[in-house]
């Protein structure tokens, strides 16, 4: 039987004042100064080397439990990126739901206004997605999330005293500007707290919860419907209740989101160096704070990053376009306000129930490429069927608006891709920084693509999503092929024979890149 995790187990005659006594001189360079997370991360797997290797398996378990979920919600790592990106995601969709309660009036938008606001967010990340990449690997990840937090939660209730186009777009724009953060800083921490085999899944719970978000925010948005007598537009309500609630989130988040497993509040110190040495094997590290401009160069040079960049604004149009009008289309087939919020809430159910399915499968061996291409199928019948199935049958036309909710997890999985097949923390910030900028400029022109002309239908707009979708699929083969090719091409060298696992993993703390570390093996 395995020790109690909360104390450290006594091999080799080592025990919990031991391991403290022994880690005080580096645990004290946290008080303040800037510290190397990779030679943090490299003196915590040495420290682990003293205890016996069953025995770090057996706990590593109960570590991955405690960070997924055993202890509070708002204590786990895991359950507050979930919170946040629920929040993240129901503010772009804000926009969405108010769309139903005459924002578009009461701003005075003509035309192509609303699409332009709609890109307005996407502007902004767009403007922030590098900028942020370079704090991301400078500062800790939990404080500059949480102070984030506090700045968006306001600047969303800022929405609620725009009176014209204009207003509008700054404000999107500086919400995107900010929230441009959390995914990348999100996918880094996902990184650092478990093992590459276990990134996808939990990168597809937290980007389930935009599930959650859709059906909250379709409800909030059908109450809001209800609420008479008010002293203001109803529009307005929605932006200041999820205003506010993204900023008392942002108490929690700035006192609690770990910046890896160094300093994750629910963790023991002997479960810190059962976390580091879970994850030691990644041969990705924990972080590093100094720019490399050779890493750069290779970012730029290299294919499977191309690869990247191309599927990036695939998903990017098919996001802007199914998330910003998603009532638009449900609208245009003859039901009213109520009845258009109402009937939007199966797609967060199908969303989440979908996405946790799909990482699910990911983990499978050999599997994510294959999943992120089965991900993509149900939406691209969904549109083939808006585009085909006769008006008179509202209902299955609705049922095929719901199968856009299945993008999420094909988004989710290929954003996933940076974090586990690229290595070095220049270049993956390179890479992930690019892969966001090009991701938004395609959610800028996604909504572009829906003419108001060719309402309900909008042929055009459904045609480029489904062209979007089949060349996301063909580049995702192309990606898949081109790492199996690389693994093969190792293996037939031996050089992914494990030889010596410590020093491998030791390998991972050099901030080494994945062309350098001759034994790194791509995920397929």
């Amino acid at each position: 039987m395995s020790k109690e995790i909360d104390e450290a187990p006594t091999d080799h005659g080592v025990g919990t004042a031991d391991i403290e006594k022994s880690q005080h001189g580096f645990f004290a360079r946290l008080g303040g100064q800037r510290v190397d997370l990779n030679e943090l991360g490299k003196e915590y797997f040495q420290q682990s080397l003293q205890y016996d290797e069953e025995q770090l398996k057996r706990d590593s378990i109960k570590v991955r439990r405690k960070l997924d979920f055993i202890v509070l919600p708002i204590y786990t790592a895991d359950r507050q990126m979930m919170t946040t990106y629920m929040l993240s995601f129901l503010d772009k969709q804000t926009l969405n739901y108010s769309n139903a309660y005459g924002l578009q009036k009461d701003t005075h938008m003509h035309g192509n206004d609303y699409s332009w606001v709609s890109s307005a967010l996407y502007f902004g990340w767009l403007t922030g997605a590098y900028p942020w990449q370079i704090l991301l690997q400078r500062f800790p990840i939990g404080r500059l999330v949480g102070v984030m937090l506090f700045v968006w939660g306001t600047v969303c209730m800022l929405q609620a005293a725009v009176f014209n186009f204009a207003g509008f777009f700054a404000i999107r724009f500086f919400l995107g500007l900010l929230e441009a953060v959390i995914s990348p800083a999100f996918i880094i921490l996902t990184s650092m707290l478990w093992t590459r085999d276990e990134q996808s899944l939990r990168t597809s719970y937290w980007l389930s919860v935009n599930g959650v978000s859709s059906i909250v925010g379709a409800l909030l948005a059908y109450g809001a419907g209800h609420v008479e007598s008010l002293a203001i537009p109803q529009w307005k309500l929605i932006y200041l209740i999820v205003g506010a609630i993204t900023f008392a989130w942002g108490i929690v988040v700035f006192l609690y989101l770990p910046d890896g497993p160094h300093n994750a509040r629910m963790l023991s110190e002997y479960e810190k160096i059962v976390a580091v040495w879970r994850i030691a094997h990644n041969q990705t590290g924990l972080k590093h704070d100094v720019i490399v401009r050779g890493q750069i160069k290779e970012a730029l040079l290299d294919p499977k990053s191309w690869l990247l960049f191309l599927m990036a604004i695939c998903y990017g149009i098919l996001n802007g376009g199914v998330a910003n009008f998603m009532s638009a289309i449900i609208a245009g087939f003859g039901y009213s306000p109520l009845k258009t919020s109402l009937l939007q809430t199966p797609v967060g159910g199908i969303e989440l129930v979908m996405v946790i399915a799909l990482g699910y499968l990911s983990k499978l061996p050999n599997s994510l490429g294959l999943t992120i291409v089965v991900g993509c199928l149900p939406g691209l019948a969904g549109l083939i069927g808006i585009l085909k199935i006769p008006l008179t049958h509202r209902f299955a036309l609705v049922g095929m608006c719901w199968l856009q909710g299945v993008l999420g997890s094909p988004v989710v999985l290929n954003w996933t891709l940076p974090g586990v097949n690229t290595a070095g923390h220049t270049k993956r910030a390179t890479v992930l920084g690019i892969y966001f900028v090009i991701y938004c400029a395609g959610n800028i022109a996604g909504p572009h693509l829906f003419l108001a002309s060719e309402s309900p239908r909008y042929p055009t707009a459904i045609k480029g999503l489904a062209g979007s979708y089949g060349a996301a699929i063909g580049l995702q083969i192309i990606y898949t092929t081109y790492c199996w090719l690389e693994n093969r091409s190792k293996a037939k060298k031996g050089l992914l024979d494990v030889i010596d696992a410590t020093e491998e993993a030791m390998e991972g703390f050099e901030d080494l890149t994945d062309k350098q570390n001759k034994h790194f093996r791509y995920r397929i």
